[in-house]
């Protein structure tokens, strides 16, 4: 049985294989270094002329050999290994696995396509593919808004006895509010970049009117709302206490969501980030609601929804600290308890600006940023290796490198940016891909050897700073 939590510890610098459907030819890193670890070509699963292109022009750029190599296989990584492109009801369908595990998770999916957007223009067949994204989360959401990860058909799960009401189309049925929020930020993402409106049809509007239902219910302002949860197992944050309803809250107006983005329970269900996210995607939505779809009605109480969730984040989220000053809560649950952590997972504090939530320079943010980026955060490692933001996930000492690539994203300054590719760079284990994780002090150690999303996203780092900085790139790190 294989989960998000299964380990790969690494105890020789000899690595002798990656993932099933990567590299075949398992290449020994310590004899032919920096020889590429994509599949060979007629084992891919799908090649995008723009993405090629873009890979040779970002690598003339970069001086250092190992970050060149790094990038050219990390962004293509997810189109290589991860996607499944076909059609359903006469439209494009692409079902998207996150890696070492054959499901599709909608946080996951849209994160891993997510960097490929500004190349659907050149690429007609890109932009089909990343259309199939769009419509088979689409589907996904009108199955059941409250999963988090998917089956292609009607697979069944080893996670179908969960205490919850599980489908067969259905791989977890964990309640994250980012779960809805990253198809809305895809769609809206796609549409800017293409241009393409196709995407918005019956099924999408049936999808979105759920997304605005499930957020209603789980403000929780008449009783516990349809979802609740409960799985049998020894790790305390894989099941949800109260009855499967999680902690207690005051109802303030902010959405519950049980599980973080990690798919760990929340400790407090008003999980600060993810309300975040949910202004952001509701006002996209209603944008699309209101130009293209041509519902003003839906779009109005999108951006009604909207305007109550940030109104009581202004009032709730924000917390005065001795040493920083006021800085944005993980969690809160409305009787004035308060969880200072951050976790490596995307939605994040750290990832705010990232994903439109707020500006770099909000005062607040950067104040928080502080806290984060040192030891008065649990979940923030230090060691031999390298420094970042963890999580409960994995446990202790296992820093995640999205984190670090999170960190860079959300930077204006050089050194730390540099600081950031030289232990991506340090840390890969030889395998040149990014991992869920490694040990602060020894990067052998690490879980997920096939992790899509850490290895697109480490890609939209690179041309981020070849687009912005590229004296960056100039230059040995």
């Amino acid at each position: 049985m294989l989960t998000r939590r299964t380990a790969i510890k690494i105890t020789s610098a000899t690595i002798t294989g990656l993932a099933a459907g990567m590299n075949s030819s398992n290449i020994l890193f310590a004899t032919n270094r920096f020889e590429s670890q994509r599949p060979i070509l007629k084992n891919r699963k799908f090649v995008s002329d723009a993405v090629e292109s873009t890979i040779t022009s970002v690598q003339q750029i970069i001086n250092d050999e190992e970050l060149r190599w790094l990038f050219g296989n990390c962004f293509p990584n997810t189109l290589d290994t991860t996607v499944e492109v076909g059609e359903r009801n006469g439209k494009p369908d692409t079902f998207v696995i996150t890696g070492d595990i054959h499901a599709m998770w909608l946080r996951d999916s849209s994160a891993q396509v997510w960097p490929y957007l500004p190349l659907t223009k050149n690429d007609k067949k890109l932009q089909q593919l990343i259309a199939g994204v769009i419509h088979r989360q689409s589907y996904c959401i009108t199955i059941d808004p409250y999963a988090n990860a998917f089956n292609k058909n009607k697979e069944g799960s080893y996670w179908e006895k969960d205490l919850t009401d599980m489908k067969k189309e259905l791989h977890e049925r964990k309640w994250e509010i980012d779960s809805l929020c990253y198809p809305i930020r895809l769609a809206y993402g796609y549409w800017k970049a293409s241009d393409d409106t196709s995407v918005f049809d019956a099924e999408w509007k049936q999808a979105m009117l759920l997304v605005l239902k499930t957020f209603r219910e789980q403000q929780r302002k008449n009783g516990n709302g349809p979802y609740k949860f409960q799985r049998e197992t020894p790790v305390a944050s894989d099941t949800v206490p109260m009855g499967g309803y999680g902690n207690p809250t005051r109802k303030i107006g902010l959405i519950h969501s049980i599980f973080r983005p990690s798919d760990d329970s929340c400790l407090y269900p008003f999980l600060i980030p993810s309300n975040y996210f949910a202004v952001t995607s509701l006002r996209q939505v209603s944008e699309i609601l209101r130009d293209v779809v041509d519902d003003t009605t839906l779009a109005t109480d999108c951006s009604t929804l909207a305007d109550e969730i940030e109104s009581v984040l202004k009032n709730h989220a924000i917390h005065e600290t001795k040493k920083y000053g006021n800085i944005f809560a993980f969690e809160i649950d409305g009787f004035n308890n308060v969880l200072f952590i951050d976790d490596a997972n995307i939605p994040s504090l750290i990832a705010m600006p990232y994903l439109g939530a707020c500006s770099l320079n909000d005062p607040i943010y950067q104040n928080t940023r502080k806290f984060l980026l040192n030891g008065d955060n649990p979940y923030f490692f230090s060691g031999s290796a390298a420094e970042g933001i963890g999580g409960p996930h994995v446990g202790m000492d296992m820093i995640w490198p999205m984190s670090i690539t999170m960190r860079a994203l959300t930077s204006n300054d050089d050194d730390e940016i540099r600081s950031c590719l030289r232990m991506l760079k340090s840390t890969h284990a030889g395998t040149g891909f990014m991992h869920e994780s490694f040990h602060k002090d020894d990067p052998m150690k690490y879980t997920r050897k096939w992790f899509a999303w850490a290895n697109t996203l480490f890609g939209e780092l690179i041309i981020k700073i070849s687009n912005e900085k590229p004296h960056i790139l100039k230059t040995n790190l």
